[in-house]
């Protein structure tokens, strides 16, 4: 009778631990959730031929608004005001083409400016990969140099052992 009570316990814990799994797995998946373009904004492909892109408005308020909006002449109306949009100012995310406007000026934000500026400002991290990437090369140089010394100490011990082994086994 004791032997009933163990193995239903042991079958209420194995139940319980894999309840607990599965919230585990549950909570994992709502916390991976990834940013969705919203429903209608997206462009298809044969949007895409006939000049249609995702226009992303930046208010004043730090909100953001989704609008599916064709260039034509290399401007785009918003509000009524005709805006730039030339290749420069289109950006891709998942291969949806976008335009990022802030919506008190006339023209999208360009990466190309964002660069020059982030190299004025001195804030650019280009330099910082430089510095990086020749900081790994050294250090693996310098590795390779240690080992290469290691192999050369190794082979002269090596050989000293076996012309001693040659010169006391022959005697």
């Amino acid at each position: 009778m004791e032997e009933e009570k163990e193995e239903t316990l042991r079958e209420k814990m194995e139940r319980l631990d894999m309840k607990l799994k599965e919230m585990d797995e549950k909570n994992r998946k709502s916390a991976e959730k990834k940013f969705r373009i919203p429903f209608g904004k997206k462009v298809g492909k044969s949007q895409k031929r006939k000049n249609f892109i995702t226009l992303v408005t930046m208010n004043e308020n730090h909100g953001i608004d989704f609008k599916k909006i064709n260039i034509e002449n290399q401007t785009i109306k918003e509000d009524g005001i005709p805006r730039i949009a030339t290749a420069e100012y289109v950006m891709y995310y998942k291969d949806n083409p976008f335009i990022f406007l802030p919506s008190f000026s006339n023209k999208p934000i360009s990466i190309k400016d964002l660069q020059d500026k982030s190299i004025e400002n001195g804030s650019n991290i280009n330099g910082y990969k430089l510095l990086l990437s020749e900081m790994k090369r050294q250090q693996i140089d310098s590795k390779k140099k240690i080992g290469g010394a290691i192999k050369w100490i190794f082979g002269g011990v090596l050989a000293v052992i076996i012309i001693y082994a040659l010169v006391t086994g022959g005697a």
